[in-house]
This record gives C-alpha cells, structure tokens and sequence, in this order.
C-alpha cells in the first residue's frame, strides 16, 4: 500500500472516531458527571507525595510518545530509555536499568524473554489504557515486590462503580508523521451489582526519518485488548475477573534480528474489601498469570545479511510463563497506619530456534530457566495526616533460580552446571521521615535497603561469569544497594517547586563488560563490583498569570565503578526542560524546549544487558510547539510539532546501528526522529 492511501485511511478513521463522539455528545450533555479533561503533558507536575509520583497516562504528551511505556515514563524527571529505534526503549531511572525497576501492570508482573530484551516488559504495556501512572523513586518502598532498588512504575487501573446503570467511555485517535496510526477504546458498562470492561488499543508507524533524512529502520505494529467482570455488591466490596491478548512486530535498527512476534496472554482475579470491623481497614488479594510468546528472526522485517554474524535466515521464539500471587491487610488507630502481606512468583523461561524461515515452528521447546520467590513484607506509618511523619517498612524474600539448560554457548558445550540450584534469603527495608515545616513547604529525608537477586539477564545470557567462575549462574552475586534520598516540596496556588537528591552506595553491582568477537560478534562478561551513585532532580511550575504558565525541570545522574576507579556506565547526562504555555477557557497554545548537555563520564565497552557505552556523546537542543482546543467537557483536539527545527541529534543511552541496514562497522548512535507533526483527539465520558 502506497504512503498516500495509508495517510487517508488513518485520516478517514480518525474522522470517523471524532463523528462518533460528536454525535455521542447531546446525548451526554446534560449529565454532571461528564470528565473534564487536562490539557497536553509535556513533563510530569510535581511529586504528589515524598518520592512518590501519580500521573494519568491517557492524556496527550509531548513529544509524542511511542506505543510503549518507556516513552510516557520520559516525562517524569529522573527517567531515560535505551534506544533502539521507534519503540519498545528499555526504561532507565537514574542510571538504574532492568530489574532494579520493578514494573508492575494490573497488579501483577509481566517478564519478557528475549535474552537481550528485546521484548521489555514495558513493550507489552499500552499506557493509554489505563487509568493511573504510579512511580516510587528509590528503594523506598517494600510491598511491590523484590528487588526494586531504583524504583517501582505500577500501571493501574480503578474500580468502576456504579449506583444505576450507565456507561463510562475513554477513546482516542491518533495521526502523525509516517503514517503513525493510533486508536483507543475503554469502554466499562454496569449498575449497582456490577461492571463490564472492555479496552483495546492499536498503534502503527512507518521508518522515521532523521534530521538528516536519512531513513531509520523503525517500523512497528502493534494491537492490545483487555476485558474485566466486576462484582460489586457493595460500595466496600469488588471481586474481579479478567484476561488480555495482544501482540505486535517491531523493526530494530540496532539489533541484528527484529522483533516478529509480541504475543502476549494474560489472565488475573483480584478482591479488595474495604471498611472492615474495627481497626482491619482493608484486605486485598489477587492471582495472575501472564505469558509473554516472542519471536525473533532476521527475514520477516529485513533481508539477512550475508556480511554479518548470521548470513542466511535464522528465527528464535522465546517464552516466558510468569505465575504469581498477593495477599495484603491494612489496619489503621487513630494516627498509625500498618500494612502486612506475602507475594510469591513462579517463572519459567523456555525456547527454540533454528535455521531457515519458520523452521523454529518444528523444533521443541526446551526450558532453561526457573524462578520462584517468595515474600513477606510489612509498612508502617506514624503520624499519619499529622505535620510530623514516620515511614517505613521491612521485606525478607526467599529466592530460588534453577539452571535447567543441557548445554550451553555457541557451540553447544555441556553445561557444567546443568540442574543445579540457587537459592538467597535477601533482606530489604526504609525508614524515611517527612515534615510540613508550613502549610505550604515539606521536607523529607530517607534512607533505604535493597538486595536484589541476578535476574534472567544476569544469569543466563552472559558469555562469562566472573573471573574464577564456571558461568555467569555460580559466579554472580546478589545486589545490594543502600540509598539516602532527600527532598523539598514548596506548593502554593501560584508556585509549585520541588528538589529531591539521592546518595548511595551498590554492593556487587552487575556490570556487563563487552569483548569484539569478530564474525561471531562481540561476547559478553558479567561480574560484580562496588558503585556509588548521587544525582538530583528538580522542577518548577509557576502561573505567571491568570492564563499563562512557566514550568522548568532539571535532572542529574552521577555514577562510579569504585572498583575500577571508572565511570559506571550508562548514565545519562544532564537534562534540561523549560516549558510554557498560554489556556484559556477552550484553547491553549505551548512550546517545550530541551536541552541535554554532553556526556564525558563513559565507561567504553562496558554496560548491561542491552546496550554498553559507545564513547562520549554530543549535548543537543530541541523545540516543540503544541495547541489544544477544549471542545467541550468531554472533548479534547490537540496538535503539535515535535523537533520543529528538524535538528539531527541522537541520544547518550542507545544502540549502535546494525550493518543489516547500512550503518558503519564502527558503532554508531541511531538518530532520533526528525521534524514530527500530529494530531489527535481524546474522547471521555
């Protein structure tokens, strides 16, 4: 299909969407409980709490984001992603990447199972349909689950209520630049004894090209779909049913396959009840099951490459099963606010490839890898609604990893450590104390403990363990990571400030370090060595005037190998953003400049999992201008352009181009999108 009839289809969906919410409105106008909706996001308000940060991931963003999480989590200060092309980017909160930021959706884990993490677990997460971003920076919490050194991101989604019978509707459409092609639907029906919802999404885009117009290779597809069956029998009690499927094909210009397959399957239950006797204020519970199916392969989106490491057409599907459950209570006297529960979780990693186009489909699955944890956590707040806070809380995790591999390497040697089990009893807490010094100025200062058992990445997907182990399974340590985090919040009805710092120290940091193989492409050595890491974030909104608005952000992350002496590698650099904006009663009109300055502070050739530091990167500076028209409470039509001035820049945490697409043997940053124009159209009822 030619590029000029895909740009009509979108325009005529996009017509049709926006005459069907037209059309919806007289029909709703009367009705008091009609949403209004927010203006354009272009970085995220100020904390809502000490480290704590709430946002509502289906309003419009600047720039626009990919279909992915990784782009809507870009707006709240502190957060980068690794990039590798149009979507699926690998999330990094002030330095810390993979499983030190715990990502939870629907109140459960979905854990991808590419070996280089090609499927993240944000690639399976469609923000827009959700109703509520959550972010906890630091180890400064403990009843998400294990591990969450740098942070916990929860995708959430509310209860539906309803007192007689009606009708909730969230949608949205969406066009840009390269055929990008986006539609949304939630859609949740009930009355007093229950709901029904119903959501899916749809995203699609052609290969951007840079500020130079050069063609990126950055293709993607993507569809989700959700449904959930409520039981409501009271205004204090939800038992809930619901499943999910989704899948999508991503074209990567820094790896040497694409993605073929996303296929996501999901199942959860979940019962809350509120306002039980006494000081017992709530009990939660819930179950969830969730299969992340992904295929690989260097023919369905690319010609392969006879230069390269893998010359004729190879495909791999990778699995990931993950099973698991939470139980937590709430209770509450007077000023004391405790929570108590136990999670555990089951994962299980398996695989099969081979040469040639879909011969993978007859080879069999072989599991080489099995996770279980099992946790009990407990939080406690003194003070609370009072000006004087105390929090904190404690977790003890049982972890347990199996190497069920036969072989392993290249060459498929023996695996000297083939059935052999792990198990670590690691210990996690915070205490953090926070202070209204006025009615309008907090401060808080914390400090936090994190060990964190090697994941998937760590263990299995390594070339070497450290020196002196057989693998990277026997030799890598567990992480642990001990952090003082400080903050200062200013709130009037004029001026909204905030700073947070953090210091800390990591005990056997993972570090990925990278050796060139030649044909066979570089190998890859995991090993443990002592960090320190420091950094700050601040930001600032200030209404000028009645319709007029000033907002800035600052964020800084600093890390060093103590081991070594070194930097730690990939941090990202320091970054700017300065936003305004004129809203009148309907329309608002806005520009957000930003500017990344130039990182010296590398570590060449060493890493993570995904990617490894290049070399120094050069500091850069964009524009983008948006406006927004309010056509009444339920609809909003907002348009921008993202990279006004075209500019050609890349950034400091990034893949280098694969030479399947012409990019020079000497790696090379994958350049950022050119000058992006869209539109789109929100819809809530």
């Amino acid at each position: 299909m030619n590029v000029s009839s895909r740009s009509a289809g979108a325009l005529t969906r996009l017509s049709v969407s926006l005459s069907l919410a037209l059309v919806a409105l007289p029909l709703h106008a009367a009705n008091d409980d009609a949403h209004t909706l927010d203006t354009l996001v272009v970085t995220a308000t100020a904390p809502s709490s000490p480290l704590h940060w709430v946002t509502d991931p289906r309003l419009p963003r600047q720039p626009v984001p990919a279909s992915d999480g990784a782009d809507y989590l870009k707006t709240v200060p502190g957060f980068s992603a690794i990039r590798n092309g149009g979507t699926n980017g690998d999330p990094v909160l002030r330095g810390m990447f993979g499983s030190r930021l715990n990502i939870v959706s629907n109140e459960g884990n979905l854990i991808g199972a590419c070996p280089s993490r090609m499927d993240n677990p944000l690639s399976y997460i469609a923000p827009e349909t959700f109703d509520r971003l959550t972010i906890i920076k630091g180890p400064q919490s403990v009843r998400w689950g294990a591990g969450a050194s740098a942070g916990t991101v929860r995708f959430e989604r509310d209860t539906p209520r309803f007192d007689q019978p009606g009708m909730d509707i969230n949608a949205s459409a969406l066009v840009g630049s390269r055929n990008r092609n986006d539609q949304v639907l939630d859609l949740t029906a009930g009355a007093s004894p229950g709901y029904v919802r119903v959501n899916g999404n749809r995203s699609e885009s052609d290969d951007y090209k840079d500020g130079n117009g050069d063609v990126v290779p950055s293709k993607w597809r993507k569809w989700n779909s959700d449904v959930a069956v409520g039981w409501t029998p009271d205004a204090d009690t939800v038992l809930e049913l619901s499943a999910g499927t989704g899948d999508a094909i991503a074209r990567y210009a820094g790896r040497g396959m694409d993605g073929a397959a996303f296929k996501r399957t999901s199942y959860a239950a979940r019962f809350e009840k509120d306002n039980l006797p006494g000081a017992w204020d709530k009990l939660q519970a819930n179950v969830y099951y969730n299969d992340a199916d992904h295929v690989m392969d260097n023919y369905t989106l690319r010609t392969p490459n006879p230069a390269s490491s893998m010359p004729m057409p190879m495909g791999s599907n990778v699995d990931r099963r993950t099973t698991g459950g939470r139980i937590a209570s709430e209770w509450r006297w007077q000023d004391i606010a405790i929570v108590a529960g136990v999670d555990a979780q089951d994962s299980r990693h398996r695989s099969r490839n081979a040469m040639g186009r879909n011969v993978y489909r007859q080879q069999p699955w072989r599991t080489d890898a099995r996770f279980e944890n099992l946790g009990a956590f407990t939080e406690i707040t003194l003070g609370e609604g009072t000006a004087r806070r105390w929090v904190g809380g404690l977790r003890i995790d049982r972890a347990e990893v199996k190497d069920e591999r036969a072989t392993a390497g290249m060459m498929a040697m023996p695996n000297p450590t083939a059935g052999q089990t792990r198990r670590e009893n690691l210990g996690s807490g915070f205490v953090r104390f926070e202070r209204d010094i006025a009615p309008a100025l907090t401060w808080y200062a914390g400090v936090g403990h994190s060990e964190r058992m090697p994941d998937y990445w760590e263990l299995f997907s390594p070339n070497l363990g450290p020196a002196g182990a057989i693998n990277a399974f026997t030799g890598v340590q567990p992480e642990e990571t001990t952090q003082l985090d400080l903050g200062l919040q200013y709130r009037t009805d004029r001026l909204n400030a905030w700073v947070s710092a953090y210091a800390g120290r990591i005990q056997d940091y993972i570090l990925f370090t990278y050796r060139d193989g030649g044909m066979m492409g570089s190998t890859s050595q995991a090993s443990n060595v002592d960090a320190r890491i420091a950094g700050a974030e601040a930001g600032a909104e200030w209404q000028l005037a009645q319709q007029w608005k000033l907002g800035g952000t600052l964020a800084y992350a600093w890390g060093e190998n103590r081991s070594d002496g070194r930097a730690l590698p990939q941090m990202p650099p320091l970054e700017a953003r300065l936003s305004t904006a004129w809203e009148g009663e309907r329309w608002s009109v806005g520009a957000l400049a930003r500017a990344v300055s130039r990182q010296g502070r590398v570590a060449a050739g060493q890493g993570n999992v995904v990617a490894r530091d290049l070399g120094p990167s050069a500091g850069f500076a964009t524009l983008a201008l948006n406006a927004s028209y309010r056509v009444n409470e339920a609809l909003l039509v907002s348009a921008g352009v993202d990279n006004l001035f075209d500019r050609a820049y890349s950034e400091h945490l990034n893949l280098a181009g694969s030479a399947d697409f012409g990019f020079p043997a000497d790696p090379v940053r994958i350049n950022e999108p050119g000058r992006t124009a869209w539109l789109k159209v929100n819809y809530r009822y």
